[in-house]
């Protein structure tokens, strides 16, 4: 086991306090409230480490975190990607509490991604305390709507990113054998609202216009346009319309989750929702939305910095893989852009977005390693 390692393995009793403050600070992506407490607490470690913080307010949003060290001249920028929104509701915690037992971490949002959260203050520290930054800036975001489709974080992600040699993605890895990512599929998220006429459902049924009939008809045309060849999914997720079962449903609802592996893909995926016609007369279909994230491609600029990664691993004792997803993540804004984007540096473990949501204690200290090696070799 290497040194860097061990000094790290030390740190772990002040490393799982910090990362029990942040699970237990929820943080809901729509909860300003708590957000921006989590923010402040953020900034507060960070700036007792030495770091420079400064916090972009928002009015009606969760604040962002921007965390800097060295200085805006350097020669070499390194950006790190983190988001602290969860998809977990507040009080969540109450029902699972932070928790280690026997190695293994759970409570809301520890996989995704509050151990990266911590495991990039961490590095972060340990790269400054080794003095090997000479020359660069790294440059932390805190983000605070990942989750909910980064409306308000991705001009400045992409800014941040086009200044930078390598984005640093601290979301969880592939389980089970904790691999990072080189690929991951583009998001698109799109509504259909339909329109019918209401009428007596017994009195008059030929004077309605069913909208949850047409709907139904919609959901049939819209999952046909998936193509497992192409890897191109299509997920009607959520419907909704009607008021009262005697009357014929004047309105319907449906939210889509579309994810491709190509723009090609996403281009017609998009071209074909938003054309979409009534099958029902005099019945009104209205589709909005958009792939609102790109696909992160495996490019040689992203492969050959994984290979450094996978070098970095082995020197410090352990084997690291790679793998693609069909989850989404910031680092389809770098990568559309044509920047080295490494993902998934973040927790081993499984179970985001699920109760049984957890991570092992053991692969942070590799990890936080891995990191601040990177940092310092990039």
């Amino acid at each position: 086991m290497s040194m860097l390692v061990n000094e790290i393995r030390e740190q772990m009793p002040k490393m799982l306090e910090t990362l029990k403050d942040i699970v237990e600070l929820e943080s809901p992506s729509h909860d300003k409230a708590a957000i921006d407490k989590l923010v402040d607490y953020i900034a507060q470690v960070c700036q007792a480490k030495g770091m420079k913080s400064q916090v972009v307010s928002l009015a009606d949003r969760g604040n962002h975190l921007i965390v800097k060290y060295g200085e805006d001249s350097a020669a070499v920028k390194l950006l790190i990607l983190c988001h602290i929104d969860t998809v977990w509701p507040l009080g969540t915690i109450k029902e699972i509490p932070f928790k280690n037992e026997n190695g293994i971490l759970t409570g809301p949002g520890v996989f995704d991604m509050k151990v990266g959260v911590m495991q990039s203050i961490y590095a972060l520290e340990n790269a400054i305390g080794r003095k090997k930054l000479s020359g660069k800036q790294v440059k932390i975001l805190f983000t605070s709507d990942e989750e909910i489709g980064s409306t308000t974080s991705r001009e400045m992600i992409e800014n941040a990113a086009r200044e930078s040699k390598c984005v640093l993605v601290l979301e969880p890895s592939v389980p089970p054998e904790g691999s990072l990512k080189t690929f991951r599929k583009g998001v698109g998220s799109f509504s259909l609202d339909i329109t019918g006429r209401p009428s007596h459902a017994g009195g008059d049924p030929e004077k309605g216009i069913s909208a949850i009939t047409e709907l139904a008809h919609q959901v049939l045309y819209l999952q046909g346009l998936a193509d497992k060849d192409q890897g191109t999914t299509v997920n009607v997720g959520v419907v909704s319309g009607g008021t009262r079962s005697n009357v014929i449903p004047a309105k319907a609802v449906a939210k889509i989750d579309v994810r491709v592996q190509t723009l090609a893909e996403g281009e017609r995926i998009t071209r074909d929702i938003l054309s979409t016609k009534p099958f029902l007369k005099d019945a009104v279909v209205i589709a909005t939305g958009g792939i609102n994230r790109p696909p992160m491609l495996r490019t040689e600029k992203t492969v050959e910095k994984f290979k450094l990664a996978q070098r970095i691993a082995a020197e410090l004792g352990f084997e690291l893989t790679e793998a693609s997803t069909g989850g989404g993540s910031d680092g389809n804004f770098t990568a559309a852009l044509g920047i080295p984007t490494i993902d998934g540096l973040g927790a081993v473990g499984a179970g985001g977005h699920a109760y049984d949501e957890h991570a092992f204690v053991k692969n942070i200290p590799d990890r936080t390693a891995l990191l601040v090696r990177l940092l310092e070799e990039l």
